[in-house]
């Protein structure tokens, strides 16, 4: 039986301050810490929010390669293999903290891990200590409430079906996309067709040391930018101004 547990620690949208306490604790406690690691060996955005926290000469580092495609056959074997890796630690009794950004529990890997986990070895204690995610991230860096009273909001992964972003923009009062960048020019020409571009913000690696916020997002027509970019739409708060 295994007696070690794991944890999915939320380590907040790129500003190492916006770590918990909580979060803090368990990466000194931790036996093992886990993250994601690019195949190139490059550190990834999760890996250097701990950086100032974790002594990693120290610790013992897990650097795991995540799948990015949708064939789900690749996928489950990907998670098959990454669950084994942890269980490894997890079955000769160690801690292992399994590192997000953002929030573990809001379209985060550490989901894929924990139920696989539950369905391979659901002996396992497996827990989740939250963080704060890139959208209320986001919200505070522009000084734009996310909702406030009766108002509806969600938070939306931006694909290229038009008319469901548009049905999107149009039963919502606060609106955040992530994965957007893949598909700026559709989410503008949205914006501009109902009158939306001066609520509009698009932002990427927010509140990090390399955060960068458009408030105008038509200068992003013809704009290539990375994967960690999101756009806040908040009606009638007037984001450009």
């Amino acid at each position: 039986m295994a007696t070690g547990e794991v944890y999915g620690v939320g380590v907040g949208p790129g500003d190492p301050e916006l770590i918990t306490l909580k979060a803090y604790r368990k990466l000194q406690e931790a036996d093992v810490v886990a993250y994601p690691k690019k195949r190139k060996g490059s550190k990834s955005y999760a890996h250097q929010i701990i950086e100032a926290f974790v002594d990693m000469n120290k610790k013992e580092m897990l650097g795991l390669v995540f799948p990015m495609t949708k064939d789900q056959a690749v996928l489950t074997e990907q998670w098959q293999q990454i669950t084994a890796e942890i269980y490894a630690h997890v079955s000769a009794g160690k801690t292992v903290a399994f590192v997000t950004e953002g929030d573990p529990m809001l379209y985060s890997t550490f989901i894929h891990l924990q139920r696989t986990m539950k369905a391979t070895h659901p002996e396992v204690p497996i827990k989740s200590i939250p963080g704060i995610s890139s959208v209320n991230g986001v919200a505070s860096q522009l000084g734009i409430p996310l909702a406030d009273g009766d108002d509806w909001m969600a938070v939306i992964p931006a694909t290229e079906d038009r008319q469901q972003m548009k049905k999107a923009l149009l039963d919502h009062d606060g609106l955040v996309f992530i994965k957007v960048a893949k598909v700026l020019p559709m989410m503008i020409e949205l914006l501009e067709e109902l009158d939306l571009v001066q609520d509009a913000a698009v932002a990427t690696k927010v509140t990090s040391s390399e955060e960068y916020i458009w408030r105008d997002v038509t200068e992003l027509k013809t704009a290539e930018l990375e994967y960690l970019t999101l756009m806040l739409v908040r009606k009638g708060c007037g984001v450009h101004a």
